[in-house]
């Protein structure tokens, strides 16, 4: 009878592992055929004119130069706002808020933040930042907007980092004579710095994939604009020209270039954030 219950259950574990190696196999295909399709008919369309150029009706050009550019300036915006307050936001929550009814209601906030549609970020943004405020539909609006979106982000990912770091760290920097935030400056902080850093590659991330978000907040503009400029005037991102070229012009071959460069960026920055973490996290002796 036990050998006969012995024999089920191998057969059972047998079953179970070979679903769950078959789905992985089944997922890592998918994913690999994805990529591929979009390698394949996006690669022999990048071309130094499309990387360095702006696309003109006049001279019958399509180039991409602008999109980079505001891609980029939407990045150094909103992460120059959302890193600080979201890193400063969850030191705050973690090791100087007493009021525990506080720390649940923000964190409750900030995991429904989490869970909310990009695009209704969008649309709060256009009615608050652009219809309220009276900014002009640009690389501000947009980052302020994906400031808004990211923030919980950044507060998660340094609060588990922060929750990370032992408690005898804080007693033994205490116990030594350290102020409250001498000993968060150079104790807490730098033990938690791989997660806050690997959560700030990850929202860098989120940022250049978004577009939803950005579709109502920066506009459409394709033209090459300053970083001043690019503020206050309508400017695409890569995300956002990739669907202007896709639907509105009908441009494909270019939209698979776009996506091209948009999966090669994605694929880095989770390199560099594995890469980041690996550095950066506690070493083992």
């Amino acid at each position: 009878m036990a050998s006969t219950h012995h024999k089920m259950r191998r057969a059972k574990d047998g079953v179970l592992r070979t679903l769950v190696y078959g789905s992985g196999v089944v997922v890592c295909l998918v994913l690999a055929l994805i990529i591929g399709y979009i390698f394949f008919r996006g690669v022999p369309g990048i071309t130094a004119e499309l990387l360095t150029t702006q696309s003109s009706y006049t001279q019958n050009t399509i180039g991409i130069l602008p999109n980079i550019l505001n891609t980029l300036y939407i990045v150094l915006v909103a992460m120059a706002i959302v890193i600080p307050l979201g890193v400063c936001a969850a030191v705050y929550l973690n090791e100087y808020a007493t009021n525990r009814r506080l720390v649940r209601l923000v964190g409750f906030a900030v995991e429904t933040l989490t869970g909310i549609p990009s695009v209704i970020f969008g649309l709060v943004g256009m009615l608050f930042f652009i219809q309220l405020l009276g900014l002009q539909a640009g690389v501000l609006a947009g980052g302020l907007t994906l400031v808004v979106m990211v923030l919980p982000t950044i507060i998660s990912n340094t609060l588990e980092s922060l929750k990370t770091v032992p408690q005898a760290y804080r007693e033994g920097a205490l116990a030594l004579g350290s102020g409250k935030w001498h000993m968060v400056r150079t104790v807490v902080l730098p033990n938690a710095l791989d997660g806050i850093v690997t959560g700030c590659i990850l929202a860098v991330g989120r940022i250049i994939g978004e577009s939803a978000a950005l579709l109502y907040t920066a506009g459409f503009g394709l033209i090459l604009n300053s970083f001043m400029t690019a503020l206050q005037s309508s400017s695409a991102t890569l995300t956002v020209a990739l669907y202007v070229y896709a639907t509105e012009r009908g441009q494909i071959d270019v939209a698979f270039s776009v996506a091209t460069i948009l999966m090669l960026l994605t694929l880095l920055i989770n390199f560099a954030a594995n890469l980041a973490s690996a550095k950066l996290g506690p070493k083992k002796e």
